[in-house]
C-alpha cells in the first residue's frame, strides 16, 4: 500500500509513525511532514490547502490512501475532491466536517439528534448576546463558530468580561471570520474526556477513550491551548459508563450522520463532559485529537493502515471481522513540550537537546512525536512552533507510565521549555 499523510504536526507524525509500522505498507509520504518524519517517509513540500499539487503527487506516486490530518483541508472539501479524482481518502466530506467548522452547526445537530449536549444560544448581533448574558445566569461558556485552533473559547463568570469577549469576536477583532457567529453555552460541571471512533459511513469501531489537558499550566490554570498532555486509559470511567458514552453519543452521532445523508468516512471526536447527570457532548471534532492521538495510537495493536484504508473504502466491518485490532493493556501518558509564551507570542531557532539518531525514540516504549520542529542552517534540530514535542510512554499501569514520560522529558531541552508536571497525576471523580 502506498500513503500519504497530509499535515505537519505531532498528531500527524503518531499517524505517519502508525502506518509506518502497519504490514503491508510499501512507501509513505507526508506533505509537508517535519524532521520527525523524515526517518518513517518521504517529506514533500506541499501546502495542505493546495488541493492540485496534492492530486498531482497521488497521481504521479500512485499512491492509493490518503490520510488527513487537520481541520482545515476537511472543512475546505480536500476529502470530496480527491475522491471525485478516484483516490480513496480517510477523511470526511466537507458536509461531515461541518460538525466540527461550525459550532452552531453541531449543536443543532446533537439537538436534532437527541444527543446530551449542553444549552446553547447562537448569536450574531452583539446586543442579542450582551442582553442574553446580562439575563442569564452565569458561567458562560462563549465559543468563536468557526475553526480557532483550540483557542476560541472563554468561559468568564464576569459579565462586562462576557461582553468585551463578545464584541471581541463578534466584529472579528478575535479569532477573524471564525467569531462573526458565536455560541453561548451553559457551563457544565465535571470531567472533561474525550471518545473517538472510526466511521466508513456504514459502521463504527471505538478506540480507546483520553483525557487531554487544555490549559497550559498545573493545575489547569492558564489560557487554553491546544492541549498539554493526555493519558489513557481513564480509571475513572467504568465499563457501564463506556457503554453509554458509545450507546448515547458515539452511535446516535453515527445514526444522525446517516439520517443526514452524509455519507461520513473518518474519525468521529467527540469532546465530553462527564457530568452527575451522564456524559454530554461538548464539541465535535472531524480528525484524531492531538495530543490524543499520540497517546491512543500506541496503545492500538493491528494493521492501522489496513484499518484506514477499509474506512475510506466503505469496508470497515468486514475488516475488523477478519482483522484483530484491539488496545493493548498498557498505560499511555504523552506530555507536551512547549515553547516558552505558548499559546502567546513564543521565540523560534531554539536548538534542541537531547534527542538522539531521528529523535523519534528513547526506546520501543517511549516515543518522541515532532511537532512544531525545524532545522536550522547547519541542520541542526530546532524549536519553530508553539508546541514543539510530545513524549509518550506507554508502560504497565498509569504510575509506571508517568514516571517514564518525565524521566525521558529530563533528558531534553531547548531555551525557555515548558511542560506540565501533573498530566496523569490525579484522578478525578465524577
Amino acid at each position: 500500500m502506498r500513503v500519504l499523510v497530509i499535515g505537519s504536526g505531532g498528531r500527524e507524525h503518531a499517524l505517519a509513525w502508525a502506518i509506518h509500522r502497519s504490514p503491508g505498507v510499501e512507501k509513505l509520504w507526508v506533505a509537508p511532514g517535519n524532521p520527525g518524519t523524515e526517518a518513517l517517509g518521504i517529506n514533500v513540500s506541499i501546502d495542505p490547502m493546495d488541493f492540485e499539487a496534492i492530486y498531482d503527487l497521488c497521481r504521479g506516486e500512485s499512491i492509493e490512501l490518503v490520510v488527513v490530518g487537520p481541520e482545515n483541508p476537511l472543512a475546505a472539501g480536500i476529502a470530496d475532491f480527491l475522491a471525485a479524482r478516484g483516490i480513496s481518502v480517510f477523511g470526511p466530506t466537507k458536509g461531515g466536517a461541518q460538525l466540527e467548522a461550525s459550532k452552531s452547526t453541531a449543536k443543532e445537530f446533537m439537538a436534532r439528534h437527541d444527543i446530551p449536549h449542553a444549552r446553547f444560544k447562537v448569536f450574531e448581533r452583539p446586543e442579542d448576546a450582551v442582553d442574553y448574558v446580562r439575563c442569564a445566569p452565569g458561567p458562560w461558556v462563549i465559543k468563536a463558530d468557526g475553526l480557532a485552533y483550540g483557542k476560541g473559547v472563554t468561559i468568564t463568570s464576569d459579565t462586562d468580561e462576557a461582553i468585551t469577549v463578545i464584541s471581541g469576536m463578534l466584529s472579528g477583532k478575535l479569532h477573524g471570520t471564525a467569531g462573526r457567529r458565536i455560541v453561548i453555552e451553559e457551563f457544565l460541571e465535571g470531567i472533561e474526556a474525550t471518545a473517538m471512533a472510526l466511521c466508513d459511513g456504514n459502521t463504527i469501531f471505538a478506540l480507546p477513550m483520553a483525557k487531554d489537558h487544555k490549559r497550559v499550566f498545573d493545575g489547569d490554570k492558564g489560557p487554553m491551548t491546544g492541549g498539554m498532555g493526555a493519558y489513557s486509559p481513564l480509571p475513572f470511567v467504568t465499563p457501564e459508563m463506556e457503554k453509554m458514552i458509545y450507546r448515547d453519543i458515539l452511535h446516535k452521532t453515527f445514526l444522525g450522520l446517516k439520517h443526514d445523508g452524509i455519507d461520513y468516512r473518518g474519525v468521529i471526536y467527540a469532546g465530553l463532559m462527564l457530568t452527575k447527570a451522564g456524559p454530554k457532548v461538548l464539541e465535535y471534532n472531524v480528525r484524531f485529537g492531538d495530543p490524543e492521538a499520540q497517546c491512543v495510537l500506541p496503545r492500538l495493536a493491528g494493521d492501522f493502515a489496513g484499518l484506514l484504508m477499509s474506512c475510506a473504502e466503505a469496508r470497515l466491518e468486514s475488516f475488523i471481522s477478519s482483522n484483530s485490532i484491539e488496545a493493548r493493556d498498557e498505560s499511555a501518558v504523552t506530555v507536551v513540550m512547549a515553547s516558552r509564551g505558548y499559546p502567546g507570542e513564543y521565540p523560534k531557532g531554539l536548538p534542541i537537546e537531547g534527542l538522539a539518531g531521528t529523535g523519534n525514540m528513547f526506546s520501543d516504549d517511549v516515543l518522541v512525536f515532532q511537532a512544531g520542529t525545524g532545522k536550522d542552517e547547519k541542520g541542526r534540530l530546532v524549536a519553530s512552533g508553539g508546541r514543539v514535542l510530545a513524549v509518550t510512554a506507554l508502560m504497565p499501569t498509569l504510575v509506571e507510565a508517568r514516571l517514564e514520560v518525565y524521566d525521558a522529558l529530563s533528558k531534553v531541552t531547548f531555551p525557555g521549555a515548558h511542560c506540565r508536571k501533573d498530566i496523569g497525576k490525579r484522578q478525578p471523580k465524577i
